[in-house]
């Protein structure tokens, strides 16, 4: 009905139900598969079809949550009314989201999501080449020359790790920004040093970083961003 509508051919018809243009007695309908009688079929005047698109998703995940709970999060009214990607949600986006750079439970902050294979293959294949930032809230005392060996000195599992830029933000906040250290040997390197990680929280991958993003909510990799 609504490839007669527009006119358009069958394939455009189910993405403009899919991407949430079409309305049933004015109700959205996004399933190209619902069945209709006699009910009002309507195309939003505004209708565009945008091209395809393997999607990012960015979440900002509270602490607690493990990947599955973050992935059943970023649901249409999760997503965060700033996002300014202009990408037109589809339940398309959400399948076969792969995460990426996982987070422990126990920390908070930016996480990736992603259907795109250039994504993918930038943060598994050549994850070692891209800076993460952390933050760190700790107590306990720092050993003397701690930072110094924070920064370059701690051997991991036998292996020396590699060199890391920490300094601190406060008095109790220590900002990590590291290559090729999962974030959850920040905490081991802490305790090497004197120090217990409290909370950690991740507010950068690469180049992109979580902003204003607020806890629980997310957003799409806008078109130009790169890790």
């Amino acid at each position: 009905m609504v490839a007669a509508l527009v006119p358009c051919s069958r394939s455009d018809a189910e993405q403009y139900i899919a991407e949430g243009w079409v309305r049933v007695d004015g109700r959205v309908v996004d399933e190209p598969q619902s069945r209709i009688g006699d009910e009002k079929v309507e195309l939003d005047p505004r209708a565009v079809l945008q091209p395809p698109v393997s999607a990012t998703l960015l979440l900002n995940k509270p602490p607690g949550m493990g990947t599955a709970a973050a992935l059943s999060q970023m649901t249409a009214a999760s997503r965060w009314p700033g996002d300014t990607s202009g990408i037109r949600r589809t339940k398309g986006h959400a399948v076969g989201l792969v995460p990426l750079l996982e987070l422990p439970a126990m920390a908070a902050g930016l996480c990736v999501f992603s259907q795109d294979a250039g994504v993918i293959r930038k943060l598994r294949v050549d994850a070692r080449l891209v800076e993460q930032e952390l933050v760190a809230e700790v107590g306990g005392n720092l050993t003397e020359g701690g930072l110094q060996r924070l920064c370059r000195g701690l051997l991991y599992e036998g292996q020396p790790l590699p060199p890391a830029r920490v300094s601190w933000q406060s008095e109790t906040r220590l900002r990590f920004a590291v290559k090729n250290i999962r974030p959850e040997v920040v905490g081991w390197m802490c305790q090497q040093v004197g120090l217990q990680v409290r909370s950690l929280r991740r507010i950068r991958i690469g180049c992109v970083p979580m902003a204003g993003l607020p806890a629980g909510q997310w957003r799409y990799l806008a078109p130009g961003e790169r890790f």
